[in-house]
C-alpha cells in the first residue's frame, strides 16, 4: 500500500448470539441488524503499572482491555434482530411485544464493514466486537413538519473480552476485500451465518 488509508464508509451491521463452549467461542442465530449509519467504539484500557528497581523502571504492565462501549447508529432494527438483542419474546398473536421482567439480554457478537480508500483503491474491512450486550436503544421520534426528517436509532452495547484463551474483544480482517460483497460473506461466515 503506497499510502495510508482513510475511512469513507460504514455498512451492513450484523448480530449473532454469543456461545461459549468450554472456552470455544462460536455464534449462532445470526442476522442482519439494520441499515448502518455510524459506528463508534470506545474501548477502555487499564493504566500502566511500573515496577521500579535500581532507580529505574524494570518492568511495565498495562494497556489491557477492560471494557468499553460500542454505539451503532442505524435505522430502526429489524424486528427479529431487535428481539434478539433486547431478549424479548416473540410478538403475541395480537402483535404486541412485552418488555418486562422476562426479557433477558443475551451476549452477542456484533459485526459490520468499514470501507477504506487508499490511493484511489477501495477496500472493505469486516470488524467484529466479539462479546457485547445491549445497554440501551434510543426510543425517540419527532412529528412530521413541512418535510420528512429521517430519524435513526442509537444502540449502545457494553463490550467484554470473550471466553477464548486469548480473551479477544475485537477482530478485524485488516487486509480487507476488494468488494463489499466479499467482505460481507467473510463477516457472515465469522458470525456463523450460512447462506
Amino acid at each position: 500500500m503506497a499510502y495510508g488509508r482513510v475511512r469513507v464508509g460504514f455498512s451492513l451491521p450484523y448480530v449473532a448470539t454469543y456461545v461459549n463452549t468450554n472456552g470455544t467461542v462460536t455464534y449462532t442465530g445470526g442476522m442482519r441488524l439494520a441499515r448502518g449509519v455510524n459506528v463508534s467504539m470506545s474501548p477502555e484500557y487499564s493504566d500502566n503499572t511500573d515496577f521500579y528497581a535500581d532507580n529505574d523502571v524494570q518492568e511495565s504492565e498495562g494497556g489491557t482491555f477492560t471494557g468499553g462501549t460500542c454505539t451503532l447508529t442505524c435505522d430502526d432494527p429489524l424486528a427479529a434482530a431487535k428481539a434478539l438483542i433486547e431478549g424479548t419474546p416473540e410478538a403475541d398473536t395480537d402483535g404486541w411485544v412485552a418488555h418486562g421482567e422476562s426479557a433477558e439480554k443475551p451476549y452477542v457478537g456484533l459485526g459490520w464493514i468499514v470501507e477504506y480508500v487508499s490511493g484511489g483503491v477501495h477496500t472493505w474491512v469486516p470488524t467484529i466486537a466479539c462479546k457485547a450486550r445491549l445497554a440501551s436503544i434510543d426510543d425517540e421520534a419527532s412529528t412530521r413538519e413541512d418535510g420528512v426528517e429521517y430519524q435513526t436509532s442509537a444502540m449502545e452495547f457494553t463490550l467484554f473480552r470473550d471466553d477464548s484463551s486469548n480473551h479477544n474483544w475485537k477482530k478485524v480482517n485488516e487486509a480487507g476485500f476488494d468488494t463489499e460483497a466479499a467482505a460481507e460473506a467473510a463477516l457472515k461466515t465469522a458470525l456463523g451465518i450460512t447462506p
